[in-house]
C-alpha cells in the first residue's frame, strides 16, 4: 500500500470520526429536550419553565461528560462498517453511565425532573447514538451487496453449514469488497433451519439438496463450514460435492473457532486424503518420545518418501543423534537441509552409501553405534523389479541381511524393517523380495534367541579375512538385538504411488490410466504410516511382524476419478480414464496378512501382530546364499529359486 493510499485512508477515517462526533453532540442535545416535549404532549409552550431552565443550564456539563465517556468507551475508535455485539455493548455501557450521571446531577444541582424525562431521554440518546452507527454499517453492507450483484463475473457460492462457522464465512465474504464471491444459498441438515435466512441468504435444505441448489443458483464454489461432522458424514458430503464440478473447500482446524476469526482464508482445497473415508490415524507420541529420546537412530533410505518422513518425526522427538543414510545424494541433501533449518540443535549426520556394501555397513555401525535402526532402503517399483529381479534380491534381500548383520554385531537394540502388504501371497518379485526380507529379520531374531548368532556370518563375503571373521564372531555371540518388521499398504504421495502419476497425467490433459476397473488398494498418508511405524517399533520384543490397520480399501478407479474432479475436470468428459490391463505380477487386491499368520492385538487398536510362519532357518540361510550367488551372476531363472524359497509366491496366479 503506497503512502498516498495510506493518507487517503487516514483522511476517510478522520472524516468519519468528525461526523460521529458532531452527530453525538446533536443526539446529546436533542434527546432530553425531546423527552420533555413528549412529556408535555409535544407542546413547547407547555413545558414548565423550571424544567426548561434546568435542562439548558445542565446541557454544557452533560455534553462534556458524555463526550469523555464516549471516548473512554472507544465509540470513536471502532471500525463501524464491521460493528457487531461488542460495539453494541460499548454503546449500552456508555448510555447507562451517562444516563445515571444525568439523573443524579441534574436532580441535585438544578431540579427534580419528571420520571419520564429520565427514562425517555436516556432511551432516545441510546437509540440515536446506536442508530447512526449501525445505520452506517447497514448502508455499507447494502452497498457491498449491490456491488457484488453487479460484478461482471461473480463467483456464486454455496455454504454448507448454518452454524457459527458458516455465518462467520458468509459475513466475511459480504464485508470484503475485494472478494468476487457472492453467497447465494446455504445447506444444513438441521430441518429446523430450513426455509430461514442468514443475513438474507436462504437456507434451502439438507445435503440431498446440494445438486439441485448448485444447478438452480448456478453455483461455482462450495464452502464446507461444519466442524462437528463425523468422518462418514464428511466423506458423504464431499463425494456429493465432487459430482457438481464446483471448486470445493473446507475448514481445516478448530483454532479459529475459539478466536472468533473464521474467514475464507481458513478454508483449504479438498485433497484426496479427505476422501479416504476414515478418521486420521494418530499414534501415542508419548510412547515414541520415551523410545527415541537420547538414542542414536539410523534411517536407511532416509532420503526416500517414507525414510524422509521417518527422519522428520524422529527429529521432533529429541534423539541423541540422527543418521540419514541413502544411496541417492540429492534426496539425502534435501532432507538434511530441511532438518537443519527446522532443528538447528539436532546432532544430524548424513551419509551416502549402499546397503549392499558389507564393509560400508560394518564401518558405519562400528563408528556410530546406532541404538535403533529403521530400515527403509529398498527397491519398491513392481514393474521395474519384474524386469530386473536380480536387483530386487541384491538390494532388498541382501541389503537387509547386511544391514541387520551390522546391527547385530555392533549392539543395536532395535532393528525395524519397513515391509509392505505386497509381501503377503506375492505375485511379483518385489513383493516376494520383501517377504524374504521379513524372513531375514525373523531368522536373525530366532538365531539370537537360540544362541546361534555366529551362523549369520555364513553369508559374509569371502573377502573378509579369517581374523576379522573371528572378531565378528565374538561380537555376534554377545548380540541381543530385537528384530521386527512393520507391514502396511500404499502411502499417498510416496515414490511409486499412483497419486503422483495420476496428477501428472491430469496436468498433461489425460488420459488417466488405470490398470483395471476393479483393482483396490489400502491407503494411508505418509505421516500416518510413519507415526504408526515409530510406535510399533516401541512395542518390539523380537520376531514380530506388525501389521497396520489401514481402514477400508479404496478402488483405484474411484481414486483416479476423484483426483480428476479435484483438479476441476469431469471424468470421461474433460479427461478420459483408460484401462490398460493388469501389469505382470500385479494383483487386483493386496492382503495384509497371510491366512496362516493369524492376528494379535496391541494396546493400539490400529497395530496388530501377525504370528510368524514357521520355516527352517538353516535351510533358509542356505537358500539365501544360493540367491546371493544367482543374483551376482544375474541369472535369468532367479524367480524360480525365489518361488522355492517363498512358498506363498505364485508369479503366475494374477488375480
Amino acid at each position: 500500500m503506497n503512502k498516498r493510499h495510506l493518507n487517503q485512508s487516514y483522511r476517510v477515517s478522520l472524516d468519519h470520526r468528525i461526523f460521529l462526533f458532531l452527530f453525538d453532540l446533536i443526539a446529546i442535545s436533542v434527546s432530553y429536550i425531546a423527552a420533555l416535549l413528549l412529556r408535555f404532549d409535544l407542546r413547547f409552550s407547555a413545558i414548565d419553565k423550571p424544567y426548561l431552565r434546568s435542562w439548558i443550564q445542565f446541557l454544557p456539563i452533560y455534553t462534556v461528560f458524555c463526550i469523555a465517556v464516549f471516548v473512554f468507551c472507544r465509540l470513536y475508535s471502532s471500525v463501524w462498517r464491521y460493528a457487531s455485539f461488542v460495539e453494541l455493548a460499548r454503546i449500552l455501557m456508555a448510555s447507562v453511565i451517562t444516563g445515571a450521571f444525568h439523573t443524579i446531577f441534574i436532580t441535585f444541582l438544578f431540579a427534580r425532573m419528571p420520571i419520564s424525562y429520565y427514562l425517555t431521554g436516556g432511551l432516545l440518546q441510546f437509540l440515536l447514538v446506536c442508530g447512526i452507527r449501525f445505520f452506517y454499517r447497514f448502508m455499507v453492507l447494502l452497498d457491498q451487496r449491490r456491488k457484488k450483484i453487479t460484478l461482471p463475473n461473480p463467483k456464486n457460492v454455496l455454504v454448507i453449514g448454518a452454524g457459527y462457522a458458516g455465518r462467520s464465512i458468509i459475513r466475511g465474504i459480504q464485508r470484503n469488497p475485494d472478494s468476487s464471491d457472492l453467497v447465494r444459498c446455504v445447506i444444513d441438515d438441521d430441518r429446523g433451519k430450513w426455509h430461514h435466512t442468514i443475513d438474507g441468504i436462504p437456507i434451502v435444505g439438507g445435503r440431498d439438496e446440494i445438486l439441485t441448489a448448485v444447478e438452480k443458483y448456478e453455483i461455482d464454489r462450495i464452502y464446507l463450514a461444519i466442524f462437528s461432522l463425523t468422518t462418514d458424514d464428511r466423506r458423504d458430503i464431499l463425494n456429493i460435492c465432487q459430482e457438481t464440478n464446483c471448486e470445493v473447500k473446507q475448514l481445516v482446524s478448530y483454532d479459529h473457532l475459539f478466536d472468533g476469526d473464521i474467514t475464507v482464508d481458513n478454508l483449504k482445497n479438498i485433497s484426496v486424503e479427505d476422501l479416504l473415508g476414515r478418521d486420521p490415524i494418530k499414534a501415542d507420541l508419548s510412547e515414541v518420545f520415551d523410545f527415541i529420546q537420547d538414542k542414536v537412530v539410523l534411517v536407511t533410505g532416509g532420503g526416500g518418501s517414507i525414510g524422509s518422513e521417518l527422519c522428520r518425526q524422529i527429529a521432533g522427538h529429541r534423539p541423541k543423534q540422527l543418521i540419514i543414510f541413502d544411496v541417492y545424494e540429492n534426496n539425502a541433501y534435501d532432507i538434511q537441509l530441511e532438518l537443519r533449518d527446522k532443528y538447528p540443535d539436532l546432532d544430524l549426520v548424513t551419509l551416502i552409501g549402499s546397503v549392499r556394501d558389507t564393509f560400508r555397513m560394518l564401518d558405519l555401525f562400528r563408528r556410530y553405534q546406532p541404538n535403533i535402526v529403521y530400515h527403509a532402503a529398498a527397491h519398491k517399483h513392481v514393474p521395474l523389479m519384474e524386469d530386473s529381479p536380480c536387483e530386487a534380491i541384491k538390494n532388498n534381500v541382501l541389503g537387509t541381511y547386511k544391514t541387520a548383520l551390522a546391527a547385530m554385531l555392533f549392539g543395536t537394540e532395535k532393528f525395524v524393517l519397513i515391509s509392505t502388504d505386497k509381501a503377503v501371497n506375492p505375485t511379483n518379485i518385489m513383493g516376494a523380495s520383501k517377504r524374504l526380507c521379513e524372513m531375514v529379520v525373523q531368522t536373525f531374531d530366532r538365531m539370537i534367541r537360540e544362541n546361534k548368532q555366529e551362523r549369520m556370518l555364513d553369508l559374509v563375503e569371502y573377502r573378509i579375512g579369517s581374523e576379522l571373521k573371528m572378531m565378528l564372531g565374538e561380537q555376534a555371540r554377545r548380540a541381543r538385538t530385537d528384530f521386527v518388521a512393520v507391514r502396511f499398504g500404499n502411502v499417498l504421495g510416496s515414490n511409486g504411488s499412483v497419486v503422483p502419476i495420476f496428477k501428472r497425467q491430469i496436468a498433461q490433459g489425460g488420459p488417466v490410466t488405470v490398470t483395471h476397473p476393479d483393482i483396490i488398494r489400502y491407503f494411508m498418508t505418509i505421516p500416518e504410516a510413519v507415526s504408526l511405524v515409530l510406535q510399533a517399533g516401541s512395542y518390539a520384543r523380537g520376531g514380530e511382524i506388525f501389521v497396520l490397520d489401514m481402514g477400508s480399501p479404496v478402488k483405484i478407479d474411484q481414486l483416479a476419478r476423484n483426483l480428476i474432479r479435484l483438479a476441476g475436470y469431469r471424468p470421461d468428459v474433460d479427461i478420459q480414464v483408460e484401462y490398460t490391463g493388469l501389469r505382470p505380477g500385479e494383483k487386483l487386491y493386496e492382503e495384509k496378512l497371510m491366512e496362516e499368520e493369524g492376528m494379535r492385538k496391541t494396546s493400539n487398536d490400529l497395530i496388530y501382530i501377525g504370528s510368524p510362519i514357521e520355516f527352517d532357518p538353516m535351510q533358509f540361510l542356505a537358500d539365501v546364499k544360493r540367491l546371493q550367488i544367482l543374483s551376482m551372476q544375474n541369472a535369468d531363472d532367479i524367480a524360480a529359486m525365489v518361488e522355492r524359497v517363498v512358498p506363498t509366491f505364485h508369479p503366475e496366479s494374477i488375480s
